[in-house]
């Protein structure tokens, strides 16, 4: 055990350690002498302590169990996504929490996030280096990724279900994807987001009738048009992205000072202690905050992929590439969103904005990345084949029994 401590990268805890106090400090800023959330302070130091007790057991326990048992945590994950819409709360406009004893919420679509990373991890690994096939392998993986998508679109989770398929994306790249497909994927991806938003500019009020009526999709148009359209968008929906630019461009390089904000201590700025968290660095620390923030990142992920180059087993690096690619694509689509790059999904700053089960999926995966570091040197185990799994599995041994039993008969 202690073994496994010394082999720890102390620089990704240090890490960790600065991102927690950048959290507690700003949901601080924004929530104290608040009655309905100045306790969210205590609260978020206690999801930290939880948060690290989970990233040292991930980091301890071998990652290669996790592979192991790719398909069970797969499948018990997609249960939650469907038990979720049946007793799911909902925030937001989106149904997809689940209430725990003790008062406690659970959010799913957020965890299954490290699950379909996982498992995508255990299906890239049995191709041993091979170039992927398009219909034997690329379709297979993007059937696995579109039916948790589709559960998450059910619960109207656009920001959870897009990091669906960046995951895939990232780990198809990684995972040896021929660039004739690549290419394909991309141009058919990037001419369809371009139809997409000239569609939506040019006819709006059908678009708006389609969306909000047909599709019942009426919480998407007050993000699309204030990043689209913001000429036609109402006060009431483009309130929040309006005064998060203006909180941020009023900053400056130096900010107004901690508690100091002018825009987000007066409230102008909803759910400042969570997804719009990155208003009130920008504000108050200015651009130098913003920019530490951004460098802490940047060595975190510049620590990880250093991990995964280190790791003798080929399942490690695909696991650090699906958690490299979740961490991107929050923090791009978190900050994009205030500053007009993107339109608001809903999607959290990473160990920064208020959430237990965010903060711990974050930390569990930064813990598992630390378990590629500790037993990545090992050598290779040869996991058993997912086909060995399924005729090893309880279905199959119950299947088995009946036609044993029809044949004695």
């Amino acid at each position: 055990m202690l073994q496994k401590f010394k082999r720890m990268d102390m620089s990704i805890v240090l890490i960790l350690l600065a991102l927690m106090a950048f959290s507690l400090f700003s949901i601080y800023s924004v929530t104290t002498g608040r009655p309905k959330v100045g306790h969210y302070t205590e609260r978020m130091a206690v999801y930290y302590a939880v948060g690290f007790t989970a990233f040292l057991g991930f980091s301890l326990v071998s990652y290669k169990l996790l592979i192991k048992y790719a398909i069970y945590i797969y499948l018990f994950g997609l249960a939650l996504l469907v038990l979720v819409l049946f007793v799911g709360n909902e925030y937001y406009g989106a149904k997809g929490w689940m209430t725990l004893p003790g008062g406690l919420s659970l959010q799913p679509a957020e965890l299954f996030k490290l699950f379909l990373i996982i498992f995508l991890s255990y299906m890239l690994f049995r191709k041993r280096k091979n170039k992927l096939s398009f219909w034997r392998d690329v379709v297979p993986l993007g059937l696995i990724t579109l039916i948790p998508w589709m559960l998450v679109m059910m619960q109207n989770d656009l920001g959870n279900a897009l990091s669906y398929m960046m995951i895939l994306a990232g780990l198809l790249w990684i995972g040896r994807i021929k660039y004739t497909h690549a290419f394909i994927a991309l141009s058919v991806g990037i001419a369809a987001i371009y139809t997409g938003i000239q569609a939506y500019v040019h006819y709006h009020d059908k678009a708006v009738q389609l969306i909000s009526v047909d599709l019942g999709k009426k919480h998407w148009i007050a993000r699309f048009d204030p990043w689209l359209v913001p000429d036609l968008a109402s006060r009431d929906v483009s309130w929040q992205t309006y005064n998060a630019k203006l909180a941020i461009g009023s900053g400056g390089i130096e900010g107004k000072g901690y508690m100091k904000g002018t825009t987000i201590q007066s409230e102008r700025v909803p759910l400042a202690y969570a997804d719009s968290i990155f208003v009130q660095v920008a504000e108050e620390y200015g651009f130098i905050g913003s920019s530490v923030l951004l460098l802490l990142y940047f060595i975190l992920i510049h620590r990880m992929v250093l991990i995964a180059a280190d790791c003798r087993d080929r399942a490690g690096p695909y696991l650090i590439t699906g958690i490299i690619t979740m961490f991107v694509y929050q923090i791009f689509v978190n900050i994009g969103a205030f500053i007009g790059l993107m339109p608001l999904t809903g999607i959290t700053l990473p160990f920064i904005s208020y959430g237990g089960t965010s903060l711990l999926i974050n930390m569990m995966s930064v813990g598992l990345v630390m378990s590629i570091r500790i037993h990545g040197q090992e050598e290779e185990e040869p996991y058993p084949l997912l086909e060995q799994q399924v005729k090893q599995g309880f279905f199959s041994k119950t299947v088995e029994r009946i036609r044993n039993g029809f044949i004695r008969n």
